[in-house]
């Protein structure tokens, strides 16, 4: 009897051992410590168990028992993630949701006067405002520095508003108005349709990511404070005068009669609503039947100057100049030297389509430019070599231009760098001083080295030079304004020596015919070697601008030479 009790309690404790043993072992640590049980001597007749395993042990259960800790040696063994992994992955989902979003529904249709138009936000590193003016080509502005950009498509005109302005010419005196409140109404609506389309990219892509609701709608609401600071960004920015500079884009033909001439940039650029409103009647008028386009007529209160510089033997520059010619209805051409390339007698043939061009040719001498080169000039019809400050008037302007010193090409003399340069602008300052006390003074004064031009400061109102192949407007100390031109012949030959090719560079200037004063100035720039592109760019001087003094009726310079 105390046999069966004992085995009895031995079988109790050993079940009970068993239990706490499972409940409180660690997955990660085998039990290695866990005593076997000992055998049941009252186990069922028939049935062989094995040694040290007891009735509770199955071969299932002890499979299931290694498998769990097998699990718990791999986790153990794996590495944890990051968390600004898991934030720069939420950043990529909302940038993403944000883009798509706006791509697929941001977007607005709306009227702008007589033309229908879709306004879109757009990411962009610069920001600024696109309006795309098919098929003439589109229009940049600098309005804003964020990270969108403004897209306004002119999609088409409407008959019917569009014949009602043709009907009622009265009518367009009311379209400034009407266009500020439909440009008004239409940024509204697209604010508002741009954030939902933000949420709901976000959120969407964010749901498809995750799968989980919360992280969804916390995509959504930081593509909402995105798009919020950058519209932030962009009003804190917002430069109402960008309108005043802006590039245009496109056929080069049809630039001058989309910007305008001179005189009414001066007079009507004074807000920006005027310039959106005279925009859309210049594209209502070119997209009017073509029996009626207008043609583009030149302001007959200026004289248009044609500013060339560092042709280098380009033979493809004659035909952009006369192609400028004939769009832009220049008065003058002057050339800022450097045409040739090595000076050689050979080189003069080059020449030759000056004749051609139908306006007169001012020309000074640049380091490329040799003797032969200027005495080949100076026997050509209709051509004006200006040097050694010698002054002509042509076509209604007063000019006067010194040769470079320097000729480059010949080896066998020492270049005199700067001091010669600064030499030489001496003498022609000497020079207009004189034009000056004769009564007869210089509006426009031309060298070659911009290290000359500048020694001219304070004697004329404006000196032109070019050499360094690009662009480029400086106001001298003293008042006189230094315009710098690029390279016309896209450095020539030298196009090819680096990656990128040299633009096409030159100028447009306007000139008052009854003061002199520049009045606005076109950079235009064409695409180097192998490239087909064309831009205008439109600059007013600072007088000219909204809210500033009138400028001096005199011509020459704010500040005389003898404050110097």
């Amino acid at each position: 009897m105390a046999r069966v009790v004992v085995a009895a309690l031995n079988r109790i404790v050993n079940r009970s051992s068993n239990r706490m043993s499972r409940h409180h072992r660690t997955p990660d640590r085998p039990d290695s410590n866990r005593t076997p049980d000992r055998p049941d001597s009252s186990h069922t007749p028939g049935r062989n168990r094995a040694p040290g395993r007891t009735a509770t042990d199955s071969p299932k259960r002890t499979r299931r028992t290694r498998r769990t800790r097998l699990a718990a040696r791999t986790l153990t063994l794996t590495p944890q993630r990051h968390p600004w992994l898991g934030a720069l992955g939420l950043v990529a989902v909302v940038l993403a949701g944000a883009w798509l979003g706006l791509l697929i529904v941001g977007t607005v249709r709306t009227p702008v006067g007589p033309v229908n138009t879709t306004m879109a936000l757009r990411p962009s590193l610069s920001g600024g405002t696109k309006i795309n003016i098919s098929p003439l080509g589109a229009l940049r502005l600098d309005s804003h520095v964020a990270p969108v950009r403004l897209d306004v498509d002119v999609d088409q005109l409407d008959p019917e508003r569009a014949q009602a302005l043709v009907d009622h010419p009265e009518r367009i005196s009311g379209l400034q108005d009407e266009v500020v409140h439909d440009v008004e109404h239409g940024t509204l609506d697209l604010a508002v349709r741009s954030c939902a389309a933000v949420v709901l990219g976000a959120t969407a892509l964010g749901l498809a990511v995750y799968r989980r609701p919360r992280r969804a709608l916390a995509a959504g609401g930081l593509a909402l404070a995105l798009l919020g600071a950058s519209g932030a960004t962009a009003y804190a920015t917002w430069n109402p005068k960008s309108v005043l500079e802006p590039k245009f884009s496109g056929l080069l033909s049809s630039a001058p009669s989309l910007v305008g001439n001179a005189r009414s940039i001066v007079t009507e650029f004074d807000v920006y609503q005027k310039e959106l409103a005279r925009l859309v009647t210049n594209v209502t008028k070119l997209y009017d039947v073509t029996s009626t386009l207008p043609a583009y007529q030149p302001d007959p209160t200026t004289i248009r100057v044609l500013h060339v510089s560092d042709i280098h033997l380009n033979p493809a520059s004659w035909k952009i100049i006369a192609s400028l010619v004939q769009q832009y209805k220049v008065d003058v051409i002057v050339d800022s030297g450097d045409t040739m390339d090595h000076g050689t007698a050979a080189e003069n043939g080059f020449l030759d389509p000056i004749k051609d061009l139908g306006v007169p040719y001012v020309w000074v001498r640049g380091n490329h430019d040799s003797a032969t080169t200027q005495r080949y000039l100076e026997h050509m019809k209709n051509v004006h070599v200006l040097d050694d400050g010698r002054a002509e008037t042509v076509a209604g302007l007063r000019f006067a231009g010194i040769g470079d010193p320097q000729f480059t090409p010949d080896r066998s003399v020492a270049p005199g760098g700067d001091a010669a340069e600064r030499l030489a602008g001496d003498r022609l300052a000497s020079a207009l001083r004189d034009q000056r006390t004769k009564g007869t003074p210089v509006d426009i004064a031309v060298a070659h080295e911009p290290a000359a031009a500048r020694e001219t400061d304070g004697t004329v109102p404006l000196v032109l030079c070019g050499h360094l192949h690009h662009e480029g407007t400086e106001i001298l100390k003293y008042g006189t304004r230094l315009r710098m031109e690029g390279s016309t012949g896209g450095s020539g030959l030298r196009a090819v020596e680096h990656e990128y090719p040299a633009p096409v560079e030159a100028s447009i200037l306007y000139v008052a015919r009854d003061s002199h004063r520049l009045q606005a100035w076109d950079e235009i720039k064409l695409g180097g070697l192998g490239r087909t592109t064309a831009e205008v760019s439109r600059h007013l001087p600072e007088e000219n601008q909204p809210g500033a003094s009138p400028a001096p009726t005199s011509s020459s310079p704010t500040a005389s030479p003898a404050a110097r």
